[in-house]
């Protein structure tokens, strides 16, 4: 405790007596207490309210980035719907890819022989 050791504490015990006097010692000593429980008390709020605080600052900043994720995720799902034609099924590509495939396979073939 502040680095006092037991020989150093003894003596301040020894001059707050002389000092102070038996009566009003213990008097005294109640205040102290009190007033070292009503600081350890502040310094427990101030701690709570601080990481209160903090907490508070990390859920908006995971809120801002889920936000901002499913923004994200709205305009690339919006750039995709847009960049498909309305007029024509999604299939007809592959469908078209499909029918040109073995036309090619053919051709390479009728080539080598």
């Amino acid at each position: 405790m502040f680095g006092i050791g037991g020989p150093e504490l003894l003596i301040i015990c020894v001059v707050a007596l002389i000092v102070i006097g038996p009566q009003k010692l213990p008097e005294m000593l109640r205040s102290l207490g009190k007033g070292v429980a009503e600081f350890k008390r502040v310094g427990n709020d101030v701690k709570s309210t601080l990481d209160d605080e903090v907490s508070k600052a990390e859920a908006e900043a995971r809120k801002r980035e889920v936000d901002q994720e499913m923004a994200k995720r709205k305009a690339e799902k919006e750039a995709a719907a847009a960049s498909t034609p309305e007029d024509e099924p999604a299939g007809n590509d592959v469908d078209e890819t499909k029918a040109q495939a073995p036309k090619e396979s053919t051709e390479t073939a009728n080539d080598k022989a």
